[in-house]
Parts: structure tokens; C-alpha cells; sequence
């Protein structure tokens, strides 16, 4: 059974960092892609950022570069995604999932390609 549960989130204020994680079971987050999702409130769902297995590749949505980092710890089977200088608009349900196997060009970042997924966690930012 493919489990993927998300933990880290909470409340913060613009301009503070906070991680979240994406701990799996029932599959190998270094031989698989795992991408993280949001929504925000009354909005449909947006990619994040991405990781593919060995040989480790990162992708993420534009406007976020250089703010998000996304990782792997294969030790603990995790992913995690750094978030620094938050930002209001940040404010959302993040959840991670997984695309069996590797990705190329789109299919890095489209949710439809991703079959299991989280139940998310949220992260809420306040002036």
C-alpha cells in the first residue's frame, strides 16, 4: 500500500521559512518522482516543485525559483520542501505525490501523471 503523509505545516508570517515533508511508504523515493502540490483558498490546484529519483532532477514552477528547494533524504524515504520568504499568496493546502518511475519535460509538473497522493498540510501566511 502506497502511503504518502505530509507534515510541517502551521502558521508563519510573511517573510519567515518553514519545511515541509513528505514521508512515504510502499515505494522508494529514490527510484520515483515525487512533486509537490498546492491550493490555494477558492483556487484550483497549482505544481510546486518536483524530484525525480536517481539521478536526482529538480523542476519548479517559475514563479517560485530560488524561493522553494525540494529534496530527498533516501535514508528516511522522505522529500521535503523548503520555503523560505513566504509570502501571503503562499497561503495553501500542500500535498505531496508520486509519478511511478521518472519524468521528462511536462510530465514533471502535471498533476494527471501523479496516481497516489497525500491528504496535504497546510500552510497559512499572515501580515
Amino acid at each position: 500500500q502506497v502511503r504518502l503523509v505530509e507534515s510541517g505545516g502551521g502558521s508563519v508570517q510573511a517573510g519567515d521559512a518553514l519545511q515541509v515533508s513528505c514521508a512515504a511508504s510502499g515505494l522508494s523515493v529514490g527510484g520515483n518522482t515525487i512533486g509537490w502540490f498546492r491550493q490555494p483558498p477558492g483556487e484550483s490546484q497549482e505544481f510546486v516543485a518536483s524530484i525525480t529519483g536517481n539521478p536526482s532532477a529538480t523542476y519548479y514552477a517559475e514563479s517560485l525559483k530560488g524561493r522553494f528547494t525540494i529534496s530527498r533524504d533516501d535514508a528516511k524515504n522522505t522529500v521535503t520542501l523548503q520555503m523560505n520568504d513566504l509570502k501571503p499568496g503562499d497561503t495553501a493546502l500542500y500535498r505531496c505525490a508520486v509519478r511511478r518511475g521518472g519524468c521528462l519535460g511536462s510530465g514533471c509538473s502535471a498533476a494527471f501523471v501523479f496516481t497516489d497522493w497525500g491528504r496535504g498540510t497546510q500552510v497559512t501566511v499572515s501580515t
